[in-house]
């Protein structure tokens, strides 16, 4: 017993001595001193870094312009080959283009076969030129004549121009080897290429030199201001040239660079180790005197503790949900009236966030209330992973949540709290054995500014729900001035839907689709039109997701197939009569076992031929319920109703669907066509999509032609049949019978201005 004893005594003895608080400055010291050497290593490794980042940066830039320029002059060559007799006004007016869209050029040569410049724009300045051999010396000639041989580009490296100044030239042979009508050549002056090249930021902070292969740098940038000590040089990827690129940056821009972290960090363990040693000398002092006391406040604290922790278990089983495990509405909108007055006196701002689970309706009902309420409880396990002393959150109950940030100092943390949220949803949802993905769209109100008690920062929360929902799903929308009344508006409206169908106010418009094989009109598609007593004549952009949300578009689509066999009925004896209709069914629709029975009884009853009816579907609405799907659209098939695809490419497209139903039509949707002159991508998937629905006997529809460059274009690729404003935009039946009847529907003769 009498080691242990002495042993504490030694311990206690060393702690009280005065020489102990010594010895903790001097560890402190030392700490302080090895961080700052640390930190200034990385710091400078840092600062390294960031000036590489700025080399591969700026060498990116000068590649991609300079393939932008090699493309253009390309395109140039292209044409002059291609119209051999282009004579020089023409090839004038071709070059002053180029110059214009293109500002870095100095000039725009032609070349001939002997190598000597015959036409140059611009002619002011340039005139000397004229006559020149570019050939003019061996290297040049040979390079020049490899060039012409190959078909390839050449690019001169960094030269003297015989206009002054340095500057390179991009040579593109016109036609290659017996078939070489000359080159087009680009003149490029450096110091132009560089104001093109750097900005501002970089002509201020950098020194830039272009190093070629043999060895001579020329500055696109110059500073007298240089940190020598650091220097990147990273090699820059053209065809034909052994080219780097040198970044220097300036003495201004490394001390910006640098870090007061060394600084700060050494002087703060220093106070540390001095306050330190000067609490370790008072403990010393009265140690002693309190060790009673202090052993006393430990075991109240401990029985504290242990009461509250026992007070916090019975009110977690008062306010939380029995499903989720997360506090319910109840407490919820409690804490949240609590927190509002705190926040009032604190003059802080609170932020409330309703999150709503997307589709999880249509899963719920089509899986299974269990599998609903076992996905409730995986996508709770994640949300409360973002629960802590600032953020609560609770389940309110059917498939939607709500957030509190207690503590807002600005904007930017709840949009931080939004990305949280979403990232919870970024990875499927493990649910009796298989992955599901879901997605959540969130409201956002914002104390005070959005309401200044938790009944109406909720009630705004929910508006902004609601508004990010129209916007679409997987997103977020914060409450603002006027969502209110707009949400006032909206009912207003969803009323008076009720009774739209009663008073008959819908209409169908008709935009006809022109088979490009023949030229002329025989297929249109309806699409509806309210024609309200108030607001007038409304898009179903306005009405249509109220019709979804509410149920009623089910009435609303039968109405839209019964007017549209009607309208065939009518057209019976016209020059219309040959017409066939096509109009849109939704989900929901789809999901109704009697769809096949009303349409059937619909074409009986109006004696109208089933295959002057098309039923467009998107691709969504395809995969929600295959099997239910499939049963549906092969009686449809079988009973001789034409089906198309609406919106092809920009849903969930597969080739399995395409196999598996009775598919007659596709239509590529309008985000495809609208730059498919323009978009290399958007011609490629264009071309795949009609190839692939030929070889599948499938016809194809093009939307939103708009221009004669896009019908030319998908008339040379055997497209079936366009529709868009360059033919004529959605109009009534007697306007589209008018227009056929005095034969005017032509890309030539677009007819209408409607919605």
């Amino acid at each position: 017993m009498e080691k242990p004893e002495t042993a504490i005594r030694l311990i206690i003895r060393a702690l009280m001595s005065p020489v102990f608080p010594i010895l903790i400055f001097l560890v402190f010291l030392g700490t302080a001193a090895g961080l700052r050497m640390g930190l200034i290593q990385q710091n400078t490794y840092q600062i390294q870094t960031n000036l590489n980042n700025e080399a591969h940066a700026l060498a990116n830039n000068l590649e991609r312009e300079f393939m932008v320029h090699l493309d253009a002059l390309g395109r140039m060559a292209m044409r002059m080959h291609s119209a051999p007799t282009l004579n020089e006004t023409q090839w004038r007016n071709d070059a002053r283009n180029y110059l214009k869209d293109f500002g870095v050029y100095q000039a725009i040569e032609w070349v001939d076969r002997t190598f000597v410049i015959r036409w140059l724009e611009p002619l002011g300045s340039n005139q000397e030129v004229v006559g020149f051999n570019v050939a003019f010396n061996d290297e040049r000639r040979k390079a020049l004549a490899l060039a012409v041989a190959s078909g390839q580009y050449n690019i001169s490296g960094i030269i003297h121009l015989r206009q002054g100044s340095e500057g390179l030239v991009i040579y593109h042979p016109i036609g290659r080897a017996s078939e070489n009508n000359g080159l087009i050549a680009g003149v490029f002056r450096l110091d132009v290429l560089a104001e093109q090249m750097l900005t501002a930021r970089v002509l201020d902070h950098f020194q830039v030199a272009i190093t070629q292969r043999d060895g001579k740098n020329h500055l696109l940038s110059t500073s007298s201001d240089i940190a020598h000590a650091f220097q990147h040089t990273v090699p820059i990827n053209l065809p034909s040239l052994d080219w780097a690129l040198t970044v220097t940056p300036t003495e201004a821009w490394v001390r910006n660079q640098r870090s007061h972290w060394p600084a700060m960090t050494f002087t703060s363990l220093l106070l540390m180790g001095l306050l330190t040693s000067l609490t370790a000398l008072l403990v010393q002092l009265i140690l002693k005197r309190n060790r009673a006391l202090l052993k006393t406040r430990r075991e109240l604290e401990q029985e504290i503790d242990q009461r509250k922790a026992m007070q916090i278990n019975l009110e977690r089983l008062e306010s939380t949900d029995t499903l989720t495990g997360l506090a319910n509405r109840r407490f919820f909108m409690e804490d949240l009236a609590h927190t509002i007055n705190i926040a009032d006196r604190q003059m802080r701002q609170i932020a409330l966030v309703m999150l709503d689970l997307d589709r999880f309706q249509m899963l719920n009902d089509s899986l299974g209330h269990q599998f609903g309420d076992e996905l409730l409880i995986k996508v709770s396990e994640r949300l409360n992973g973002l629960s802590n002393e600032r953020i609560l959150v609770a389940y309110s109950g059917g498939d939607e949540f709500m957030v509190c940030q207690q503590q807002v100092e600005d904007i930017d943390d709840v949009i931080h709290l939004l990305g949280q949220i979403k990232q919870c949803f970024s990875a499927p949802f493990d649910v009796h054995g298989e992955a599901h993905g879901i997605t959540a769209t969130m409201g956002v109100a914002v104390y005070p500014q959005s309401g200044l008690d938790a009944d109406t920062l909720l009630r705004n929360a929910d508006i902004a729900l609601y508004r990010a929902k129209e916007q679409g799903r997987n997103s977020y929308q914060f409450y603002t001035e006027g969502m209110q009344d707009r949400e006032v508006l909206r009912l207003e409206l969803d009323r008076d839907l009720s009774q739209a169908l009663a008073n008959d106010e819908f209409v169908l418009y008709f935009q006809p689709q022109l088979n490009l094989e023949t030229g002329r009109i025989n297929s249109v598609e309806a699409l509806i039109r309210w024609q309200h007593p108030v607001r007038g004549l409304l898009p179903p952009a306005e009405f249509i997701p109220l019709a979804e949300e509410s149920g009623r578009i089910t009435e609303i689509g039968r109405w839209v197939v019964r007017a549209a066999c009607r309208q065939l009925t009518r057209w019976k004896g016209t020059p219309c009569e040959h017409l066939r209709i096509a109009v849109n069914l939704s989900g929901r629709e789809l999901d109704d076992d009697t769809l096949i029975d009303h349409i059937r009884q619909t074409l009986n009853s109006e004696g109208v031929a089933p295959s002057r009816l098309e039923v467009e579907l998107t691709e969504e609405i395809f995969i929600q319920n295959i099997e239910h799907n499939l049963n549906q659209l092969s009686q449809l098939h079988q009973l001789g109703v034409h089906l198309a695809i609406d919106d092809f490419g920009v849903g969930y497209s597969s080739l399995g669907y395409l196999r598996d139903f009775p598919v007659d039509l596709l239509k590529i949707d309008r985000s495809f066509i609208t730059d498919v002159t323009e978009r290399h991508d958007d011609a490629v998937i264009t071309r795949a999509v009609i190839n692939l629905a030929h070889n599948l006997g499938i016809q194809v529809v093009a939307e939103g032609v708009e221009t004669e460059e896009q019908l030319h274009f998908l008339k040379a690729h055997r497209c079936n049949l366009v529709q868009g404003y360059l033919i004529s935009c959605p109009i009534p039946a007697h306007d589209l019978e008018q227009a056929l009847e005095e034969g005017i529907l032509s890309p030539e003769h677009p007819v209408g201005q409607g919605l």
